[in-house]
């Protein structure tokens, strides 16, 4: 069965629109302010991917037309923003949410000041939930109302096409009707002692996956097609996977030049720093702008590479056009 995107959210510095994630890049550009884009009420003791997730996910909601208003918990020029309003019933909406550093700034903080201290006597209980790799997720289904299933994938490069495979499996077992699907990465001091890479990717890209049949119920634009997922454990074998006659694809970092060769590609970790759990989502967001330009499918977004333990495949189609790929899901 196919399924179908039908809103993106971004929370990308620089780029506003998914047709700016292949013209533009993160440098020079500042970084985005969640308390500007939702408001400041509830985001004090929230790590900042959360931060970032929330502003991807809340737009990605109302481009949908899953959500109206603002959704906001703070008061604008004196009155009351406009309380978010869930359009569906709120056991439709599943929240599949891909990070692998999301709150490790939290967790080593916690842990130094438990080492520096010797206990836990230091530490405030406000800071418990940062400690849960899927607070990201949690949070995210409680400042909307989604009660849909909820899952957060740590899944090292390939996360973000794995949790898109996710979301489409509870689509295809009717655990849910519309899923929320949101790729985050912080830049932050810890991330960039562990990886090594001076400038991670800092934000969040969130798209909205249903079926064609719940789309249609709604009357909703299209802007992409899901096609064949594949897992493998190394870059040739995903892209022969894959098959078919991409028209462009979204290829892992330093990918050699034989690979594909011939096809337009992009390489969006150039343009914003190494993405880790959030590049499949951005390479998926990066693809419905492709289209929205008027660029033509299939389109291949690729993450990991032989260096990894795996690497992961997903094909794309143009809005109102065949999946292509044989449908199969070889994880």
């Amino acid at each position: 069965m196919s399924h179908l995107v039908t809103g993106v959210g971004l929370a990308v510095p620089g780029a506003l629109h998914p047709t700016e994630l292949t013209t533009r890049t993160a440098s020079g550009a500042e970084p985005v302010d969640p308390a500007a884009r939702i408001g400041r009420k509830g985001l004090r003791y929230l790590d900042q991917v959360t931060r970032l997730a929330l502003c991807a996910a809340r737009d990605a909601l109302n481009a949908a037309g899953l959500m109206t208003g603002d959704a906001r918990l703070t008061t604008t020029g004196g009155a009351p923003a406009v309380a978010a309003e869930l359009l569906v019933p709120a056991e439709s909406v599943a929240v599949v949410v891909s990070s692998n550093f999301g709150n490790l700034d939290s967790v080593c903080e916690i842990a130094t000041t438990i080492a520096a201290d010797g206990g836990t006597r230091l530490l405030s209980p406000v800071y418990a939930p940062r400690l849960s790799s899927n607070v990201t997720a949690s949070e995210i289904a409680i400042r909307f109302g989604l009660r849909g299933p909820n899952l957060m994938v740590c899944n090292g490069p390939t996360s973000g096409l794995d949790a898109l495979h996710w979301a489409m499996v509870l689509l295809s077992g009717g655990r849910a009707r519309h899923v929320l699907v949101v790729g985050a990465e912080p830049a932050n001091d810890v991330v960039r002692r562990l990886t090594g890479h001076e400038h991670p990717f800092d934000g969040a890209a969130a798209l909205v996956l249903e079926t064609p049949a719940a789309a249609a119920e709604r009357g909703v634009p299209v802007l992409a097609g899901l096609g064949g997922y594949v897992r493998t454990g190394g870059l040739t074998s995903c892209v022969s996977a894959l098959g078919g006659a991409p028209r462009a694809w979204f290829a892992p970092r330093h990918t050699a030049a034989d690979v594909l060769a011939g096809v337009p590609r992009h390489d969006l970790e150039d343009r914003w720093g190494p993405a880790s759990g959030a590049l499949g989502v951005l390479q998926c967001a990066a693809a419905v702008g492709h289209f929205a330009s008027g660029g033509q499918g299939p389109v291949h977004a690729v993450a990991g590479t032989d260096a990894d333990d795996a690497v992961a495949g997903l094909v794309l189609t143009a809005p109102g056009g065949a999946v292509a790929g044989d449908g199969v899901d070889h994880a």
